[in-house]
């Protein structure tokens, strides 16, 4: 459990370093978690939510860490439950603002049966994920979302796997909010986080994160100076679907097929425009799919609907059973009426 917090100041007089633990920080030099830790705590000052709101919860990996280096409370929890944890924390708690910290690995392998239950059940809860493409705390083994051909200490000749899409996985699940950002970018990063803490539901956000050590440079060609204007989407709602230099190029359907299609001379209304509030996924799973080679990676908000909160209607159902059954007592809900004496 993190440090208790001590002289919290008047919530709009935080700042950044509000948010630093007094302890050292400790990843590889030049890794992306900086980027994020920094964004992270920028994003918790401008939220003017008091210190003691806010309670993080990871797992087991370089991520996970988090709790200790956030001057909030939270909890470093085992591999994979961190999910488990964090609904336990918010439906007993709901005035609190529970943000998951998780990876590749802790989230998506060990934990994937826990997350997927956390998004399909709408906890209001902040989900972090970063995806390296590989597991850094334990030395490089091949993650699930490590690209076929892969090759580490536990795929040395290759990974044979087809690795896991973290936006296509929180979809499947019927997540209200889904959004993906990058570690070399802050304000995009502070930006989908603030989206994603306005959300009242379930929000997934997946980081591209980069681990200088395993797998260096793993998302270069995706947002390196050379390729972004290319290979990245940003998206706006309301907006057309435009990337590259002066955004000259746009995304189209032909059936039920993307292409993409130079903006000046297409059609008009032809380029799709962004909805992430459409009520079909059909849209959202479109824009998961897209990517390299063929398509940029869509950057930003990918869906954000809304539906009743998890705790919400914990609270709901429990206040009906108190008006028709009352309150009750601590015996009767040990003893019930499946208990008795033996003599």
């Amino acid at each position: 459990m993190a440090t208790a917090i001590q002289n919290v100041p008047a919530v709009s007089a935080l700042t950044r370093k509000d948010f630093a633990s007094p302890g050292e920080v400790r990843w590889c030099p030049g890794c992306g978690d900086y980027a994020i830790l920094n964004s992270l705590q920028r994003t918790f000052a401008e939220l003017a939510v008091p210190r003691e709101q806010y309670s993080l919860v990871s797992g087991i990996g370089c991520s996970s860490r988090f709790p200790f280096y956030m001057e909030t409370f939270g909890f470093h929890t085992i591999h994979g439950r961190a999910p488990s944890v964090a609904t336990g924390v918010k439906v007993a708690n709901p005035d609190l603002s529970v943000w998951i910290i998780t990876g590749d690995g802790d989230g998506l392998s060990i934990g994937g049966n826990h997350m997927l239950h956390l998004l399909r059940r709408n906890v209001n809860i902040n989900v972090l994920l970063f995806n390296n493409r590989i597991y850094g705390l334990t030395k490089g083994q091949y993650s699930p979302t490590s690209p076929v051909g892969t090759m580490t200490k536990t795929s040395p000749t290759g990974s044979l796997e087809n690795p896991l899409n973290p936006v296509l996985f929180a979809l499947g699940a019927e997540a209200t909010f889904v959004a993906r950002t990058v570690d070399n970018n802050p304000k995009h990063m502070v930006e989908t986080f603030k989206a994603a803490h306005a959300h009242q539901g379930i929000s997934f956000v997946e980081i591209y994160q980069n681990c200088v050590i395993f797998n260096d440079a793993t998302w270069e060609s995706v947002y390196g100076k050379e390729s972004r204007e290319d290979q990245m989407l940003f998206l706006e709602s309301g907006k057309p679907l435009l990337f590259g230099k002066d955004k000259a190029k746009g995304i189209r359907l032909n059936g039920l097929t993307p292409e993409v299609v130079d903006a000046a001379t297409a059609a008009p209304g032809e380029i799709l425009i962004h909805q992430p509030d459409h009520s079909s996924p059909l849209y959202s799973q479109l824009l998961a799919s897209l990517g390299q080679p063929e398509f940029p990676a869509p950057m930003g908000v990918i869906r954000k609907i809304e539906k009743p909160t998890y705790e919400s209607l914990v609270d709901a159902q429990t206040q009906a059973a108190i008006a028709k059954k009352g309150a009750g007592t601590w015996k009767e809900l040990l003893q019930g009426s499946s208990t008795w004496t033996v003599a």
